[in-house]
């Protein structure tokens, strides 16, 4: 599901569809976005945090850019971040809320009629051993994206994956018995903010930002 991590050919797939969103953008009611999640605006751009990131989205092409200098400069978005976002300001219910119960994201496919559980599955296999038995650094990175300790687990933060949406991730070392293993676990409305397929998006998209700040 990462872009980045495609070849050429299915990177170009991804980028097809990207741009497909990027004018899909275009037709929604921008004032309606602002407004819903208060966010910052001006006659150019639309801002917005992702992961303890910076974002605009152009007003006049859609076009979704990341800054890691406070705005200074930018560099347009990847696959995950721009179709999260995208689908966050487009699909979201207008009456979207947050019920303070939190699930395991696995559990949301349940409520989708036809949806398989298996989306994604082995989508994270391969990053948990690169976080095993490092809790330092672990907690290091969740720390510096906001998080503050929360559920349980040998590493547990609640990190805001927007200012309006928190997330659960939770970390397991491995022992004698098990292999190491991570958790996330979402608000129970999860799925009026996103399509469930775009929330292992945005789950991929916050470990890779946990990866670059070990």
């Amino acid at each position: 599901m990462n872009a980045q991590n495609q070849s050429s050919g299915r990177t170009s797939n991804y980028e097809i569809m990207k741009r497909q969103m990027q004018k899909e953008f275009l037709k929604y009611n921008q004032e309606k976005m602002i407004q819903k999640f208060h966010l910052g605006s001006d006659t150019d751009s639309i801002f917005i945090r992702f992961v303890s990131k910076d974002y605009r989205i152009d007003r006049k092409d859609g076009t979704v850019s990341g800054s890691g200098d406070h705005l200074r400069t930018f560099q347009e978005a990847g696959y995950n971040e721009a179709m999260t976002i995208y689908d966050v300001l487009c699909y979201s219910r207008d009456d979207c809320c947050l019920s303070g119960e939190f699930v395991n994201m696995q559990s949301l496919s349940s409520v989708m009629a036809g949806s398989a559980s298996s989306v994604g599955d082995g989508l994270f296999s391969g990053k948990v051993f690169q976080f095993d038995h490092r809790e330092r650094a672990l907690s290091a990175a969740c720390e510096s994206l906001g998080g503050v300790k929360a559920g349980r687990g040998d590493v547990a933060y609640q990190i805001p994956l927007f200012d309006f949406l928190p997330v659960i991730f939770q970390f397991w070392n491995s022992d004698e018995e098990f292999p190491p293993s991570l958790q996330f676990f979402t608000d129970k409305n999860m799925l009026e903010y996103m399509h469930y397929e775009t929330v292992w998006f945005a789950m991929s998209h916050l470990l890779e930002r946990i990866e670059e700040n070990m």
